[in-house]
């Protein structure tokens, strides 16, 4: 090549042309250095036809490409991922491009770092300090900044330690190769349910072709166990695997259940990753040395070598919807990097999304299910409680059932699960003197109380503030009062009516990363907690045998506000966080705190009926010709200019083409109207499922013009609509 088209990663620049200096040798997927005036950026090289240049420049006009990384090309299906992402999300290439070169410390040459460990010593000078440093380093290796996070301590006491001896610097090759995993290292034992899904999953590994597959299975049922032996089958043929984890905070517990299956750990990818530790693993991926991969939905973008098999688990979560940047949703984008790639897909879930069951009722997916759990467990009765009939006492938020529930099961020496999607203290803080109501500065949204931090957060931005003594309008004291019930609150609850139970709140705020999961874990699985409290961060992908009871504070929560799928994530949560009990050969048992015991998604939850429920649902879709019998795309205006955002807005809505089977609703002020500082109008584009709206809004959008400080975003297939 002579020259070459290069896609840089700036999303505000289309694909610019370089001239390929003699003895530099580029291909499709080379990633190169290039010179933008002054700055030199990263790109990859791109084929002319599947990228067209605005304008053709000559031969004698080009630059030169400076630089050649020393990683693999992207492969062919992993740029044609690239495009159709770009298309569908309505999202520059460029952008999803900086997904797949999301290290850049990678395209450098082999590194050798420093790093340090505890040596054993103990120091003569031992402070308490320096003694919990120690305890909590343990036979752990970081760096200064790293090993201080975990000790809890300031770097110089870390710095303290290595001068005196009691750590020592060690010499690190940081793209050091991974141990391999073996497929044979402790084969499980399988139900005959078990063995036939898992033989079907490792079949079409082996025949190397696309095809889809519902894994559908109840809470317990085994599900990691049967795909794992797909994967198996994925390293019998020398290939790759990619698992996608919903949370960061399964990362940890799915890691252990890995490396007792095969041995040694997966390659880890997630946003708790080291800038080291992600260029070695993004080097090992490319090279084909990393042959299974765990990660978040941010991992379905790397460059793997020789993909054989991509697993979704907890499929439904909608947490795979990426929000920012690119609005793709990964459960999706993986089905067609198995369709690039010629692999089998496997969607693991529990609740699976009435999108998915219509993928399957159609003919599109297959579906294997595992309908009872494993062994002698049984799936827990569920029993409502209705709150009209036997409300809390005054001032609390436990019923007389639950409560006498938890006391039982306490006596039983047994584990009790609190489940309540809100996190903090009190969603709501008021001033009981005048009525003053905490709102977020940047956001049209309460502060959360948090009293642990004794902080006033916002959920939305990110900003908080220390909980004042007297409110900032009245100056009244001591007149603040929490409305309303969060995690915090329940434990505060639980705390003055079990005294001697150990109580731990589970949470984003508690659980940050896959250390602080393990730990967790491991109090559970030693004793060390008797009752949980936690938000949907803990009812997925945890097993705790000795957890016998949960209890749905308030299990109306989320039929809340205008969501489409508001009653089909309430069922998936409750089934989710019911499915946590009774797990080992102890029988569970579920209470439901609720005000509408007759509501379909309660009756459902009762009874058991998935089936009916879903039929409903799916129905009352159809009919509506909401998702995913149509299409909705959403366009978000925003700026820091309240009238320039409204006025874009309106200029979006007048021009919206007249479309058969496609109707424009809005402008309308969004319901955070105010986020981070930028107000927002929202339009939502309802359409037949066979038209190509993305092309429509496309033309719509590239004919209109507005300033740079008002902000459009488009959101295919929305899930958020705040």
């Amino acid at each position: 090549m002579s020259r070459a088209r290069v896609l840089v990663l700036n999303a505000a620049l289309g694909p610019l042309d370089y001239r390929v200096p003699h003895g530099m040798t580029v291909e499709p997927g080379s990633i190169v250095v290039a010179p933008l005036g002054p700055r030199q950026l990263l790109g990859s090289v791109w084929e002319p036809e599947r990228l067209p240049s605005a304008a053709e420049v000559g031969d004698n006009r080009l630059r030169p490409l400076l630089a050649v990384a020393d990683v693999p090309p992207l492969r062919e299906p992993l740029r044609r991922l690239i495009e159709w992402t770009a298309d569908y999300y309505l999202a520059p290439p460029a952008a999803v491009l900086r997904m797949t070169l999301a290290s850049t410390s990678a395209l450098e040459g082999a590194r050798l770092l420093i790093e340090y460990r505890a040596t054993g010593e103990r120091p003569a000078r031992l402070t308490p300090q320096r003694e919990q440093a120690l305890d909590r380093i343990g036979d752990r290796q970081g760096l200064i900044r790293e090993l201080a996070t975990i000790a809890g301590a300031s770097d110089g006491v870390i710095r303290g330690l290595v001068k005196c001896g009691a750590i020592e610097a060690v010499e690190v090759d940081i793209d050091s190769p991974y141990p391999v995993p073996d497929p044979d290292h402790a084969p499980p034992e399988l139900s005959a349910d078990q063995q036939a899904a898992a033989t079907t999953l490792a079949t079409d590994v082996a025949a190397r072709a696309f095809r889809p597959t519902l894994l559908d299975g109840v809470t317990g049922s085994g599900k990691t166990e049967v795909y794992f032996e797909a994967v198996a089958q994925a390293l019998r043929d020398g290939r790759q695997a990619l698992v996608l984890l919903p949370e960061i905070a399964l990362t940890e517990p799915f890691l252990q259940r890995f490396h007792a299956r095969f041995g040694c750990e997966p390659v880890a990818w997630h946003s708790g990753l080291r800038s080291t530790q992600r260029r070695r693993a993004w080097r090992a991926i490319a090279c084909g040395e990393a042959r299974v991969t765990v990660g978040a939905r941010s991992a379905l973008f790397l460059p793997y070598q020789d993909l054989g098999l991509i697993v979704v688990d907890e499929a439904h979560e909608t947490s795979f919807k990426q929000e920012e940047g690119v609005h793709y949703h990964a459960r999706d984008v993986a089905v067609m990097r198995g369709k690039f790639e010629d692999c089998p897909v496997v969607l693991a879930s529990a609740t699976p999304a009435i999108e998915t069951r219509q993928q399957v009722a159609t003919g599109r997916y297959a579906e294997l299910q595992l309908p009872a759990r494993f062994g002698l467990a049984q799936l827990p009765a569920i029993e409502p409680i209705d709150l009209l009939a036997e409300p809390p006492e005054r001032g609390r938020w436990l019923s007389p059932p639950l409560v006498a529930a938890m006391r039982e099961t306490l006596d039983r020496k047994e584990q009790v699960l609190l489940f309540l999607n809100r996190r903090g203290y009190a969603p709501l803080t008021l001033c009981r003197a005048c009525g003053h109501r905490f709102q977020c500065p940047n956001c049209t949204a309460w502060m959360v109380e948090h009293r642990l931090t004794r902080r006033l957060a916002c959920h939305h931005c990110g900003h908080a503030e220390p909980t004042p003594r007297a409110c900032p309008e009245c100056k009244a004291e001591d007149s603040l009062v929490a409305c309303g019930p969060g995690v915090e609150r329940i434990a505060d609850e639980v705390a003055a009516l079990f005294p001697e139970a150990k109580t731990a709140v589970v949470t984003s705020d508690t659980i940050w990363s896959p250390a602080k999961a393990a730990e967790f874990v491991g109090r559970m699985e030693a004793g060390d907690i008797d009752v949980v409290v936690g938000t949907q961060l803990v009812t997925k992908g945890y097993h705790f045998p000795n957890l016998t009871l949960v209890g749905c504070v308030d299990a109306d929560l989320g039929l809340e506000g205008g969501d489409l799928r508001a009653a089909e994530r309430t069922f998936q949560q409750i089934r989710q966080a019911a499915g946590r009990a009774g797990r080992g050969e102890k029988p569970g048992r579920v209470f439901l705190q609720t005000h509408s015991p007759g509501a379909a998604v309660m009756r459902a939850l009762v009874t058991g009926d998935a089936d009916a429920f879903y039929e409903a649902e799916t129905d009352a879709r159809r009919e509506a010709g909401a998702p995913p019998f149509g299409r909705y795309a959403a366009i978000i205006v925003s700026s820091e200019d309240q009238p320039a955002a409204l006025e874009i807005a309106r200029l979006i809505g007048r021009a919206a083409p007249a479309v058969d089977g496609m109707h424009c609703y809005g402008p309308a002020p969004a319901p955070l109207a105010m986020l981070r500082g930028r107000h927002r109008y929202r339009l939502l584009v309802h359409a037949r499922r066979a038209l190509d709206v993305q092309d429509v809004i496309r033309d719509w959008l590239g004919a209109l013009e507005w300033p740079a400080k008002v902000r459009v975003t488009v959101d295919v297939d929305p899930y958020n609509f705040l």
